[in-house]
């Protein structure tokens, strides 16, 4: 048995894996990090968040993405990436998954100056890297807005490299329909029109989720978890705040706000100006790319119209060829209505003394016939509904 973070964590897993256990990776404010596989219960456990809480991170589920501010705890929900972040440690779900080794990897370069200033320190450095730290004192943020800032990054990021992937498809498939119009060129654009469909709801959210929490300062005073610690530690002295107190960061940020009065620090409670700037830099990118999906969208409804013009066009040729070859029909019919007449066994006395009266019915009966063909056609286009 170890303990970590006032935590006790099984030195080794137990021989019957329970089904309930999930891997997760733990990284602190000070760079440390440590794999955890643990059931749910050690997890609310731990960072004090219910059930209903935690099951927003279950992949089995398919819960939108979501932000949620708790008491001691941010629940992030964001496509691959579920998070849980504490004012001095955040909690990765699933580290192996290729799409969350990014994240992990930005937050071990993020946290990098700390280990690098610890070391300094413990080198006897301490006058250069306290007047580094006191130089940039203001310009350092909390750490959950630091790992919320990666979240944000990655999955903005990931959506819209998903987005470009989807252009350079989307584009050549559009030009080749429009060139020729196939069922293969008509099943590409469909399954195609049906990736962007489902990525332009997914980036939706992602936007909404954003846009929900800056139209809501309540919602983003609920993020201040460093804040809160630190409204809260004067009044609780070592009660209920004492296992924060053991981290160096939290030790630090709560010596500072210390020396300020209460009174002070209670009238910050209402100032969010600095996550509402992160909040909104992420909310442009992911607009420029909701954006960039309502382009290729019209793009692909122009190229539709389009299609649906040149087969109404098409349809338009087949119905005045079809017109003609009615035509011709009805006037052929009439000529073989005068040659079935004269045909008949019929008696008749000018036929025995006038036998050249044949080709005069013929002549007659055809030239009939073809100006018949010439009006019909004449009056389509004069009502228009043939081409001229």
């Amino acid at each position: 048995m170890s303990r970590e973070g006032g935590y006790v964590v099984p030195a080794d897993p137990p021989k019957k894996k329970g089904a309930g256990l999930r891997s997760w990776i733990l990284m602190d404010s000070s760079g440390e990090e440590i794999i955890l596989d643990v059931d749910k219960y050690a997890i609310m456990h731990r960072v004090q968040i219910h059930a209903r809480d935690l099951r927003i991170l279950d992949p089995l589920l398919s819960y939108p993405s979501t932000i949620l501010g708790r008491e001691r705890a941010i629940v992030l929900n964001l496509e691959h990436i579920k998070a849980i972040i504490t004012a001095e440690e955040v909690l990765l779900r699933d580290p192996s998954d290729d799409n969350v080794t990014p994240v992990i990897e930005e937050l071990r370069r993020r946290l990098k100056p700390v280990i690098a200033n610890r070391e300094d320190l413990e080198d006897g450095k301490e006058f250069v890297v306290q007047h580094d730290v006191e130089a940039g004192e203001e310009d350092d943020s909390p750490f959950e807005f630091q790992a919320l800032e990666v979240a944000l990054e990655a999955i903005c990021s990931f959506l819209s490299a998903r987005t470009i992937e989807l252009e350079t498809a989307v584009y050549p498939a559009l030009d080749m329909l429009t060139s020729k119009i196939s069922s293969r060129n008509l099943d590409r654009v469909r399954k195609l029109k049906s990736q962007m469909t489902r990525l332009t709801a997914r980036v939706q959210k992602v936007r909404d989720e954003l846009e929900q929490l800056l139209d809501d300062d309540d919602d983003m005073a609920d993020l201040y978890l460093s804040r809160k610690l630190v409204s809260a530690s004067p009044v609780s002295g070592s009660g209920a705040a004492s296992w924060f107190l053991g981290s160096p960061t939290i030790g630090s940020k709560i010596s500072r706000a210390s020396r300020a009065s209460i009174a002070t620090v209670r009238g910050d409670e209402n100032d969010v100006e600095e996550l509402e700037m992160l909040l909104e830099a992420y909310f442009m990118q992911i607009d420029g790319t909701l954006n960039k999906l309502t382009t290729l969208r019209e793009y692909i409804d122009n190229t539709e119209d389009y299609i649906n013009i040149q087969l109404d066009n098409h349809r338009n040729q087949l119905i005045q060829l079809e017109l003609f070859l009615s035509s011709g029909t009805v006037c052929l019919s009439i000529y073989s209505l005068v040659a079935g007449i004269f045909g008949m066994n019929i008696p008749y006395t000018w036929n025995d003394d006038h036998g050249y009266m044949f080709k005069w019915v013929v002549i007659f009966s055809g030239a009939l016939c073809a100006i018949l063909f010439v009006l019909i056609v004449s009056y389509a286009r004069c009502k228009g509904l043939v081409g001229s």
